[in-house]
């Protein structure tokens, strides 16, 4: 239901990929970010690191999800 809603608003299993894929940068320019600019050492930027660190994982299974609809899309329109 919620890759259907996604999949009406226009987002494509190309685009969570992608974002999927900007993530896993984000994810260590966080890291280098907050061990350069914070106080608090490394552990602080580690645990930044590994927060964004999560998301590049739910990014890559929506687009896996959005796919899998994409392609149940098609085979029903050949129909």
């Amino acid at each position: 239901m919620i890759v259907k809603f996604l999949h009406d608003k226009g987002l494509r299993s190309e685009h969570a990929n992608t974002i999927a894929c900007l993530t896993i940068g984000l994810s260590v320019a966080s890291w280098l970010t907050s061990l350069k600019v914070e106080p608090a050492g490394i552990d602080r930027a580690d645990r930044w690191g590994i927060f964004v660190a999560t998301w590049p994982a739910t990014w890559f299974g929506l687009g896996q999800a959005l796919a899998q609809h994409e392609r149940a899309d098609s085979l029903a329109g050949d129909m």
